[in-house]
């Protein structure tokens, strides 16, 4: 028989049904939600450590987005709307369709960030919080937010969460590579000035 492995890896987990809570609270380390606002997601911190507190446990948390970052928020915002140029409204309607056939409870939540959007107008219209873009959701399932604005301002956001209690954070882009390096060069710099993240590697304490 196969020993286990020594250290045994942590597990990650995300769900927003109660089912899932109920999983999270008695099995996982680190709960992982998709980008939502900052009171969405204080309010879910709070439901799954009630539960993990019954259950005697605690674990952390940890939140899933895409960033644009670049030297301006006027720049960020500009990527952003090229982004969405580029999406065909019948691919549009085509991927909305499909993901709201999904049962999926976190699904849903992320739908209903851009449910009001009616094609047209400019990025900023799916400005759902300061820097929290939803333009991504129109055609991509799962996390469908993006931290959109100068590396200052992306980085704010990112302060913002880490108060609520949000330690791990799981980011891209598109396209990734390009998006990895913004990041790396423009806001870890200053998360890191911020002692928000430590003084060598990504880790967001």
């Amino acid at each position: 028989m196969a020993e286990p492995p020594d250290p045994l890896p942590e597990v990650y987990f995300g769900g927003s049904s109660e089912p899932a809570g109920t999983v999270a609270a008695r099995h996982v380390d680190v709960y992982l939600r998709w980008g939502e606002p900052p009171e969405r997601v204080a309010e879910k911190i709070t439901w799954i450590r009630k539960l993990a507190d019954e259950q005697g446990r605690a674990m952390r948390f940890g939140i899933r987005l895409h960033t644009i970052s670049r030297d301006s928020g006027k720049e960020a915002w500009a990527v952003a709307g090229r982004l969405l140029d580029d999406l065909d409204p019948a691919h549009i309607a085509q991927a909305q369709k499909a993901l709201a056939a999904s049962d999926s409870v976190g699904q849903r939540r992320m739908r209903e960030l851009h449910a009001d959007f009616r094609g047209g107008g400019s990025s900023h219209d799916l400005e759902i919080y300061p820097n929290l873009w939803a333009g991504v959701g129109l055609v991509r399932g799962g996390a469908g937010t993006a931290l959109v604005g100068s590396h200052e301002q992306v980085a704010d956001r990112i302060e913002e969460y880490a108060e609520l209690g949000i330690e791990e954070l799981i980011f891209s882009g598109y396209p990734h590579l390009e998006e990895a390096y913004w990041f790396g060069e423009g806001v870890l710099p200053e998360l890191r000035r911020r002692g928000i993240a430590a003084p060598t590697g990504p880790a967001v304490r």
